[in-house]
């Protein structure tokens, strides 16, 4: 059964079957990756058994509470061999026997009967089940090994991801001990494979003239996921909201100079120190004197709700579209936890995989385009919050110091945009020139820190 993944979502698109139809699985492993509105979930088998049937296909929408996919516990599995065996049918003849049963359950959606029905005869050998996390066994899988070669070292032989690794390191070193006829053998395919090489090269000069008038092609591609909700937003935000924008530039050289401090403290704890996390942190105090900038508007626009906690989100360019996670209670967080968190939603966003409990509750937002290019940029709210920032490209750029004396410095333009309904100019400049001192300053943050 599809499970109920939350948010009120009831439906979500089929986008990767991780095994097939008649696969022995394991307790844990991935079976399905979904895409909701927000996110890509994965889908995991609750025990080991055989997979039967998928009522989607890739591509498809399963709808919340249906019937996923059809399988068979290896008990089950196991007995029903063993009668077919003693019976003289095979499973085969029993699947003939019974060609209503499993799309008859499917229609009632009684995910149990599914279970039992469907069999292609096929089953792995019964081996006693080795304890290891899930974690553990998608490296398994990402590795292409089998948990019964790896001697676990946990309690009761669980296996730990130690334990995979230093089998993984053990392995590259025997492949590392070559012989010399096989390196006769390597220095031999070697060669063939540069002939291939050459040959290759020969017939792209032939092609390339067909490949080039290939490149564009008319089609129609199906908006949805990810993409869908983000074009849904976009307009429901633009003109539901009456935007105004400010702009202003950053003087980060002093920043600069301090984070490339830290940096390597940062990564000795495992953690790429960035400037977000002074960005944030930054915003976070200047929220506190300017408590509006963390608020929204109730639903009918008759209440201003004040938030309890500064939830910052910043916009990632992912695979399946824009999506923004936020950091949970930023005024809370020291500089080092912001950074972890900033690294973890990163990584999640860019592989699709962002908790949903992520998505959700931000109270302010950052567009980090100048990453990619550009010095200014007119971002649009993401609704509910009242406001949200786009960080330009750091330039280096010749200004004039106190005495009147040309000097470099490195330059980062923002712009901000406002919700007009409860933000006046004032405030967002108030605000603005707060943050924008804390982080010209980072010694004077440090004071204001709890």
């Amino acid at each position: 059964m599809l499970p109920d993944i939350g948010e009120g979502i009831v439906e979500c698109e089929v986008v990767t079957w991780h095994v097939a139809e008649g696969d022995t699985v394991e307790e844990d492993q991935t079976i399905v990756d979904v895409m909701t509105d927000k996110a890509l979930v994965e889908i995991t088998a609750s025990e080991p058994g055989r997979i039967v049937r998928f009522h989607y296909a890739q591509g498809e929408n399963a709808r919340v509470h249906t019937p996923l996919y059809a399988y068979v516990p290896d008990e089950e599995a196991e007995a029903e061999s063993a009668e077919s065996t003693e019976s003289g049918v095979t499973a085969p003849e029993r699947k003939q026997a019974q060609p209503e049963y499993l799309s008859e359950n499917r229609q009632e959606g009684d995910g149990k009967s599914d279970n039992r029905s469907g069999q292609d005869g096929r089953h792995g050998e019964s081996r006693p089940r080795i304890p290891a996390t899930p974690a553990v066994r998608r490296l398994l899988r990402e590795h292409q090994l089998d948990i019964q070669a790896i001697a676990g070292s946990g309690r009761n032989g669980r296996v730990l991801k130690e334990d995979v690794l230093a089998y993984l390191k053990q392995s590259e070193t025997r492949e590392t001990d070559v012989t010399p006829d096989d390196a006769h053998k390597v220095g031999a395919a070697a060669e063939t494979d540069k002939a291939a090489a050459e040959a290759c090269a020969v017939a792209s000069d032939v092609v390339s003239d067909e490949v080039r008038s290939s490149r564009l092609e008319a089609k129609a591609v199906p908006l949805k996921g990810v993409a869908a909700v983000m074009a849904r937003r976009m307009v429901q935000a633009s003109t539901q909201i009456p935007h105004f924008h400010y702009g202003d530039e950053l003087d980060i050289t002093d920043l600069l100079a301090l984070r490339a401090r830290l940096k390597v403290r940062a990564e000795q704890q495992g953690i790429r120190l960035t400037l977000m996390p002074f960005i944030m942190k930054a915003m976070a105090l200047a929220v506190i004197e300017e408590p509006i900038l963390n608020a929204r508007l109730s639903e009918d626009e008759s209440e201003i709700l004040y938030q309890g906690a500064c939830n910052i989100g910043m916009a990632v360019d992912s695979a399946s579209g824009l999506m923004v996670p936020n950091v949970k209670g930023v005024e809370r967080l020291s500089i080092l936890e912001i950074a972890r968190e900033v690294g973890r939603l990163t990584e999640a966003a860019r592989s699709g995989r962002v908790a949903p409990a992520d998505l959700k509750g931000g109270t302010l937002s950052i567009s980090n385009i100048g990453a990619l290019g550009g010095t200014y940029a007119a971002p649009i709210i993401n609704q509910p919050e009242v406001a949200i920032v786009a960080l330009g490209r750091t330039q280096r750029l010749p200004r004039f110091d106190g005495e009147g004396n040309v000097c470099a410095r490195d330059i980062m333009t923002i712009t901000w945009a406002g919700d007009h309904r409860i933000i006046d100019g004032g405030t967002i400049a108030r605000f603005s020139n707060l943050w924008k001192h804390y982080l010209e300053h980072p010694d004077e943050m440090l004071l204001s820190l709890s």
